[in-house]
């Protein structure tokens, strides 16, 4: 994408509510799998300016779906269970390009 900052966002929901809603980091995974993807992309090389970007946010509003990610601006979300789901998302979908069929939502 020409011109853009950044060629791909991953964005990692980190949501929790105590009140016993579901949300995607009420476990704790999902503040987990951020971590290992940012890292993940930065041993890769493909994290930084005109590359990708790692970034945690906020309720993305799928709760009933989560944990989930999205990856913009291909709008692909995803949810996923381990550390191993979440590299997948970084190795085929952010540096190859080709979104993760089985996880996505």
């Amino acid at each position: 994408m020409e011109g853009a900052f950044y060629q791909r966002h991953l964005f990692v929901c980190l949501n929790q509510r105590e009140n016993g809603e579901r949300a995607c980091n009420n476990s704790g995974i999902a503040e987990e799998v951020f971590h290992v993807a940012k890292q993940h992309a930065k041993a890769l090389g493909i994290h930084g300016k005109k590359q990708v970007r790692v970034n945690r946010c906020g309720c993305l509003g799928r709760c009933d779906e989560g944990p989930v990610a999205v990856v913009y601006p291909d709008a692909v979300w995803y949810t996923y269970v381990d550390a191993d789901d979440i590299r997948e998302i970084v190795e085929s979908h952010l540096r190859d390009g080709i979104p993760v069929e089985r996880l996505r939502i």
